[in-house]
């Protein structure tokens, strides 16, 4: 919440949905905080074909090589593509979800912000346009 100095006066239906909206992005703060390692980009399964006449790989029907698999993202505009071990699969797999994870969050975050702003701007706006209140004296 703002605090008391910089606060304006709010409607009750206003100042529920700003404490909603305050509670949402400090839970969204908290996963962010609770995420693991992170690794953008996709995992695909290859199968290969060699280069050995006579090979399993070129008989009819072919039983290729495999699976391998890969990992292909793009950072800094650049595009790169790595094989990943067996037996480092669950790792990998819980580092992509973990970034997907991220982005949704992030997503979330960004929606919530921009709605309390405007909220608030709203606010602003509504009081700028009322004239003050005058003390009746007696």
């Amino acid at each position: 919440m703002l605090p008391d100095s910089q606060r304006y006066i709010l409607t009750p239906m206003a100042l529920r949905r700003e404490q909603v909206l305050e509670r949402r992005i400090e839970r969204i703060k908290r996963a962010l905080q609770a995420l693991g390692d992170l690794r953008p980009g996709s995992l695909s399964e290859q199968y290969n074909v060699c280069g050995v006449a006579g090979c399993r790989c070129k008989a009819s029907p072919p039983q290729k090589h495999g699976p391998y698999y890969q990992l292909s993202f793009t950072r800094k505009g650049k595009a790169t593509s790595r094989f990943v071990r067996r037996e480092e699969l669950a790792v990998v797999r819980r580092q992509l979800n973990s970034y997907a994870k991220l982005r949704a969050l992030v997503d979330a975050w960004i929606d919530a912000a921009m709605e309390l702003s405007t909220l608030r701007l709203e606010q602003q706006r509504e009081r700028a346009a009322k004239p003050p209140r005058s003390r009746a004296r007696t």
